[in-house]
């Protein structure tokens, strides 16, 4: 199991340093550089619209690489889906701007935005159940959490990459190529990710499904036939934990060194800080989850996040690096509430024929209400004004209120506890 969770933790953390990366620098940089006839705010949209794209490709990869996981194995889809990202994301750090090609480079961009969501969308449902069909019942969301340590690991490799070039660099020097740097180098990192997932073996209930001949022969048409409604609360309930990542990790990043005047290198320690103290309490989290329920922790979780989301807004408007980083914190703590829990929570709620179908599906399409509309919509409603943005806490606690709502209709999961005492190895 710790080989199992290492490399899921690990090829997860790779494919999200991909994805976090480009966050990170359209937040900082991608609008002038892509968009140079926009208007500040213009071009920052604009930017966050093809960061947005990635979030809209990650069901479609969900329907891709969970079909293949349905039909021929979990394992494939860790292959596939970390080479497609990381090659993706090579290619982003490879563009040229619109200074030299003109429009070709801002569409270039939503292409390989497009490709890096759509490995994205796979590798989530493949690391999952990796360790989730091989760990033990009674402590399936301990080890099913390692996964889900990986964005708070590829967020910190991404922005300390970042970090130090911000610092080391000129400004002139990072938006000539120091911004590249990051992106080249996750090829090493998807190549190293490749040579450990080499090894692996697939988990003993696909193989047991195998063996009966009881595979999907059509796992999206069984699910949309089947578990529609499933998928749509799963989605409505997850929305809120992007909603409020992607507020910390890329709106305020803007927000803070555009509207407020503080350094990127100081937005980007506390965002990162808060990143690290989320990853920590991830296996601690989940640990509860074993003890007391999956879906009393996520309503915990989307009611902290109801309750903090004008504090945090408070605090970030202060732009005290210390204020800033106990908002950041109070969120991402709501946040990992509910989200170190989902990685078992989900694949208990769907049968294992369609099991890497639909989990997957209702992850990433939480990506598309949550992530991809969030950091647009948080910099409409942020625009003008010289007071907190209370306009965003006020979007963000709705959101939070509709997951609650959502996670409310969910059933419990947790195995009986002769069940998991049967499955624990001896």
């Amino acid at each position: 199991m710790v080989r199992l969770a290492t490399a899921s933790l690990v090829g997860t953390a790779i494919e999200f340093f991909d994805f976090f990366v480009y966050g990170t620098a359209a937040a900082l940089v991608l609008g002038p550089l892509f968009f140079p006839t926009f208007s500040p705010l213009a071009g920052t949209l604009a930017a966050f619209g093809t960061f947005a794209i990635g979030f809209v490709a990650r069901p479609l990869g969900s329907v891709l690489f969970g079909h293949v996981g349905d039909r021929y194995g979990r394992r494939p889809v860790l292959f596939a889906s970390l080479l497609l990202t990381g090659c993706a994301t090579v290619a982003v750090g490879c563009v040229p701007t619109y200074e030299t090609i003109g429009i070709a480079a801002p569409l270039l961009l939503l292409t390989l935005r497009f490709l890096q969501g759509l490995g994205l969308g796979g590798e989530w449902g493949g690391a999952v159940l990796l360790t989730a069909e091989h760990a033990p019942a009674n402590r399936r969301a301990l080890w099913a959490s390692f996964p889900q340590i990986g964005p708070a690991v590829g967020f910190l490799l991404a922005n300390g990459v970042i970090l130090a070039l911000t610092a080391g660099l000129s400004d002139a020097e990072f938006r000539s190529w120091g911004w590249r740097v990051p992106f080249w180098a996750a090829g090493v990192l998807a190549a190293a990710g490749l040579l450990l997932r080499s090894s692996l073996a697939e988990t003993p209930q696909f193989e047991e499904l195998s063996a009966s001949g009881r595979r999907a022969s059509a796992p999206l048409a069984e699910i949309v036939r089947d578990h529609w409604r499933l998928v749509l609360l799963t989605a409505g309930a997850l929305a809120v934990g992007y909603a409020v990542f992607y507020t910390v990790s890329t709106w305020a990043l803007a927000y803070g060194t555009e509207r407020l005047g503080v350094s990127s290198t100081v937005m980007l320690t506390c965002v990162m800080a808060a990143v690290a103290v989320k990853g920590a309490a991830t296996p601690f989290v989940a640990l509860l989850a074993d003890r007391w329920g999956r879906r009393p922790l996520c309503l915990a979780g989307c009611a902290a996040s109801a309750l903090w989301m004008f504090p945090m807004v408070a605090l970030l408007h202060t732009a005290e690096p210390l204020l800033m980083f106990l908002g950041f914190l109070g969120s991402l703590l709501a946040f990992i509430t509910m989200f170190a829990v989902i990685a078992a929570y989900l694949p208990e709620l769907y049968e294992p024929r369609v099991r890497c179908t639909g989990a997957a599906v209702g992850y990433n399409l939480a990506g598309v209400l949550g992530g991809a509309l969030t950091p647009i919509v948080a910099t409409t409603l942020s625009d003008g004004g010289s007071g907190p943005p209370w306009g965003v806490a006020a979007y963000l606690t709705v959101v939070a209120l509709i997951s609650l709502g959502c996670f409310a209709l969910l059933p419990e999961t947790l195995p009986a506890p002769s069940a998991a005492a049967e499955a624990a190895p001896a």
